[in-house]
């Protein structure tokens, strides 16, 4: 069986031989032992609750129990840019007129924007290819939403994700070529390289403050912006159906979108449910179900199948074993699909 659960340190080197498997443009999950080492550690400390609020970085993996191997991974950051900036481009419109010669032209434009500063963000989502069957990959996702109903007042009002830009078949972004390039004089994956490991005071050193008008990039830079990769867009599909969406902010290297959403509006707060564990088979008319537990420093998640709203929610042995729980004891649930009444 799949259990997600929170990361501990012993998940370091799994997740480490994971992150070689990512590829480029997932600033938050590289392969470097320092970085990821640091970030566990400071992942266990945020279930710990050893570290203020604002810093804290929950980190959670999918662990195939049969055999103790890691199959995915996926993270909440409670406040992004507090001690490090946190840039992406804000779309907006110049308009130029001329009432003597009856010229009106409205210009597409990218300012380097601080605006998303002190949101909680949705992050590092990776599946193993061997686990992408199934519910696994839309779980995995969502189950970031079910921990943020739980624990509410552990997050900011705003969510976002930035999700991984378009790249072409050669792994290379034409947005980053079309812009980018001529500021960095650099590689992308160095580029994306050094942001993760929080190098970014030149970002802000090297790029334009001015607005930069899209028009003058190359066609196919600005085909791509608010694009995303194309291995990326199911996770897009089902961060939307949770209550997230675009308003026009994108990533600076390769303008792949950011998403947003207020926390309190998200699906899984608005229709989890908290009910009370019991050993047993469901009865009745069910549907495939998120579970977890209740505790932020054990927090453990399974699949299943549950009666449609109920207060009491039926397991069998080894769910309850997975969810560190007994007969009795308080639970949260939430359909895994979206119910059409519900849009």
């Amino acid at each position: 069986m799949l259990v997600i659960r929170a990361i501990t340190l012993n998940d370091i080197d799994p997740l480490i031989e994971m992150a070689r498997q990512v590829g480029s443009g997932m600033t938050t999950l590289k392969p470097d032992r320092a970085m990821l080492g640091e970030r566990v550690e400071t992942a266990v400390a945020s279930f710990a609750q050893t570290i203020p609020p604002e810093e804290r970085d929950y980190m959670f993996v999918m662990e195939d129990t049969s055999n103790g191997r890691l199959a995915g991974v996926c993270a909440i950051k409670a406040a992004v840019g507090l001690t490090e900036p946190f840039y992406n481009y804000r779309i907006g419109t110049l308009v130029h007129s001329s009432r003597e010669l009856n010229v009106f032209t409205r210009m597409d434009t990218l300012y380097l924007s601080n605006d998303l500063t002190g949101s909680t963000e949705l992050c590092s989502l990776f599946l193993m290819p061997e686990y992408r069957t199934g519910y696994n990959g839309k779980w995995l996702s969502k189950s970031r939403f079910l921990f943020m109903a739980q624990f509410q007042h552990l997050f900011t009002e705003k969510i976002i994700a930035e999700m991984r830009g378009y790249q072409a078949e050669d792994g290379t972004s034409p947005f980053y070529e079309g812009l980018g390039r001529h500021f960095f004089k650099m590689d992308f994956n160095h580029v994306d390289g050094l942001t993760a490991l929080g190098k970014k005071s030149f970002i802000a050193e090297l790029m334009p403050r001015q607005p930069l008008y899209v028009a003058y990039l190359p066609e196919d830079a600005q085909a791509v912006i608010g694009q995303v990769h194309r291995s990326t867009l199911p996770a897009r599909k089902l961060l939307e159906q949770e209550g997230m969406h675009y308003e026009g902010y994108v990533d600076i290297f390769d303008a792949g979108p950011v998403l947003q959403g207020r926390v309190a509006e998200l699906r899984a707060v608005r229709d989890s449910i908290l009910a009370t564990a019991e050993e047993g088979q469901p009865e009745g008319e069910c549907e495939v179900t998120l579970v977890s537990n209740t505790k932020l420093d054990d927090f453990r998640m399974v699949l299943t199948q549950a009666c449609d709203g109920g207060r009491k929610v039926a397991l069998s042995v080894r769910e309850l074993q997975l969810l560190h729980c007994q007969p009795g004891d308080p639970i949260r649930s939430l359909a895994l699909n979206v119910r059409k009444n519900n849009g």
